[in-house]
């Protein structure tokens, strides 16, 4: 891989690490301090109606100006957030209004970042090293989602939960030397009016019948797979033994997310989409393990299939938009692409209760199994899903311009 990829693989890691350290540190500053499920309840909902709004502009900017920039100042931004809320935490005690605006301008920052840093990654390998490269990442990013709680966990309970909240901070202090040190630098038109450049992005969409349905596909199948992700907990709680089945289930959740990344990397089939879209059937194995056998090894093996499964689908999905959308257009893509997992799956979240209440827990989890498989299983039937090919790789690597663009 290039020195421009290491870095960003390392600035990444980093970060999302330190994301493990707040996730952890959030939760007991909050409710330990009296604020209680509510407070947090809405601090997170801060966060996601932020992504909600400000993704779409993200991916505007990560395509008028070069990807590190937005990086760089993103985790400027979200650095200085976070250190507000160790700050907080630490010597002013807690303020929810505080704690909510500064969570809402960490999250705007970050969806500035992550279409950006969609767009920057094929122009830092070979088009044939891309499917590799994505893996690679996924492979790190599901590390870092197993060691990064855990990890924090223990440093909040040794030194409190401000140093969690710092540990994330000094993250967001690597991955911004990280970006700013990746020397490559893509060529930038002339700008146009922001909804323009918005409806731009949505006709490149449009365009492609595999990557259109495949949207619709993914927020059909991200609102069932919001109930299934509430309706586990209670399962596991109430049938599995509790907090002990519930980090034994997410320990085979990373594993076959590893293994999923590692699939990717080796497994290199022409029509990779395909591919992918066929291993992601397999995540209904996953939700029905709940319901049949209902054992808590079962469910572990269930776990590792299932995730295996959905990680080799997300390589296969960035390295289809990678290849197939103009590099100029990727960023806004990338952030329709998240926004319909933003919209999905809070709604799905919000229908597990009623939906337990009224049919019961295991008859909702077999259908939300049910329309998983058919909302992966449907894609086959799109041409572009079933036949899109991986370009073959250049005979001369890509190269870009050595001027910074505006």
């Amino acid at each position: 891989m290039t020195r421009d990829f290491r870095l960003l693989a390392a600035g990444q890691a980093l970060s999302w690490l330190g994301n493990g350290f707040q996730t952890v540190a959030l939760a007991v500053a909050v409710v330990t301090i009296g604020g209680g499920a509510r407070d947090l309840g809405l601090v997170m909902a801060s966060s996601i109606a932020t992504m909600l709004v400000c993704t779409l502009f993200g991916g505007v900017w990560a395509d008028r100006l070069q990807p590190q920039r937005v990086m760089v100042w993103s985790d400027l931004i979200r650095f200085a957030a976070t250190a507000g809320i160790a700050w907080m935490f630490a010597v002013s005690g807690y303020h929810l209004g505080l704690l909510c605006a500064l969570t809402v301008v960490s999250a705007g920052a970050g969806s500035f970042f992550t279409p950006s840093m969609v767009a920057l990654k094929p122009m830092l390998v070979p088009v044939g090293r891309r499917q590799s490269a994505n893996a690679t990442l996924s492979m790190l990013q599901t590390a870092c989602g197993i060691a990064g709680p855990t990890l924090g966990g223990i440093t909040v309970a040794a030194f409190g939960a401000p140093a969690g909240f710092i540990a994330n901070a000094v993250s967001f202090l690597f991955s911004l030397v990280a970006a700013a040190m990746i020397s490559v630098r893509a060529e930038r038109g002339p700008r146009n009016p922001m909804l323009t450049e918005l409806a731009a992005g949505w006709q490149e969409i449009r365009s492609r019948d595999w990557l259109l349905g495949g949207l619709f596909g993914a927020t059909v199948y991200h609102i069932a797979n919001g109930m299934i992700l509430v309706l586990v907990q209670v399962v596991a709680v109430q049938r599995l033994g509790g907090a002990h089945a519930i980090g034994l289930i997410a320990a085979a959740e990373g594993f076959g997310g590893f293994l999923g990344a590692a699939i990717g990397m080796r497994f290199r089939p022409r029509r990779s989409l395909r591919a992918g879209w066929l291993m992601l059937m397999l995540m209904p194995v996953w939700a029905l393990s709940f319901v049949w056998p209902g054992l808590l090894v079962a469910v572990m093996a269930g776990a590792v299939i299932g995730y295996a499964g959905l990680i080799f689908f997300d390589v296969a999905w960035e390295t289809a938009i990678q290849d197939n959308v103009p590099h100029q257009m990727l960023g806004r893509v990338a952030s329709w692409d998240y926004v319909t997992s933003f919209l999905a799956m809070p709604i799905g979240n919000a229908l597990a209760g009623p939906m337990s209440e009224r049919f019961g827990t295991d008859r909702v989890l077999t259908c939300c199994a049910a329309v998983l498989f058919l909302a992966a299983a449907s894609q086959l039937l799109i041409p572009g899903a079933r036949n899109l090919t991986r370009p073959p790789p250049p005979t001369k690597p890509p190269t870009h311009s050595p001027l910074t663009a505006a």
